[in-house]
């Protein structure tokens, strides 16, 4: 049996047209709607053309958003070796350590962190955590950023807004952009700043129609679908 729609909600989804929206429109629209008590997350669904099942057709990146996500700061874990865990101490990291923290992960299953950084020379021990920090999220990896010798700036990316992206089994890509009470050319700017990012990241084999559509929604609030044209997204901006 389907759950029945609260009153906030029913009144919330009633403020949204069956249309497509720019983004100069959605915001506003999205903060009118709003009935939470509490400061709610804005997320883009990007539903994509493409097919996960083929490694060729996979789209994953990561992005920096020009006003960060809000809220608390993110922890952040080094394993490096020498003066590499002096520059991630230096650079603002929560943890950071080598082989010590990577037995710590493995034996205690400890994941008390959003993000994990490794230099280079450290990942043939961090490969031994695959079933620990793989189910999460949390294995660090070249093309996202986390493997590098330049810990300093992976760790002040991260602090500064850096979210990652990828196709799930269903060719959905699922971001977050900042916080409702944000100002909305804020959530304007991080949007199209992930949505050309997502665009700039189509793999070489798609084919037909890249983005198939995106829907702008807050945590308790309603999906507003946005014009899937990316050069009239934001509307006269």
């Amino acid at each position: 049996m389907a759950k029945k729609l609260s009153k906030n909600m029913v009144k919330a989804r009633a403020l949204v047209e069956h249309r497509p929206y720019t983004l100069i429109d959605a915001v506003p629209l999205l903060k009118k709607a709003k009935y939470a008590k509490f400061d709610e997350t804005v997320d883009l669904n990007i539903r994509l053309g493409v097919d996960p099942k083929h490694a060729d057709q996979m789209v994953r990146g990561t992005v920096v958003l020009p006003h960060g996500l809000g809220g608390k700061s993110k922890v952040v874990a080094v394993i490096a070796s020498g003066d590499k865990i002096k520059e991630a101490e230096a650079a603002g990291a929560e943890f950071f350590g080598g082989e010590e923290l990577v037995e710590k992960i493995q034996k205690e299953g400890w994941t008390a962190f959003d993000a994990l950084i490794a230099t280079p020379d450290m990942m043939r021990s961090v490969g031994r955590l695959g079933k620990v920090l793989g189910p999460k999220g949390l294995m660090p990896n070249p093309k996202t950023g986390t493997v590098t010798t330049d810990v300093a700036s992976a760790i002040k990316e991260i602090k500064a807004g850096k979210v990652e992206f990828r196709t799930d089994k269903t060719a959905l890509v699922h971001v977050p952009v900042g916080k409702l009470s944000f100002d909305s050319q804020k959530l304007i700017d991080n949007a199209m700043t992930v949505i050309t990012s997502v665009v700039k990241a189509k793999p070489s084999a798609a084919k037909g129609k890249y983005i198939k559509g995106i829907t702008i929604s807050s945590t308790m609030g309603p999906g507003v679908q946005l014009d899937s044209s990316v050069s009239d997204l934001a509307g006269k901006a």
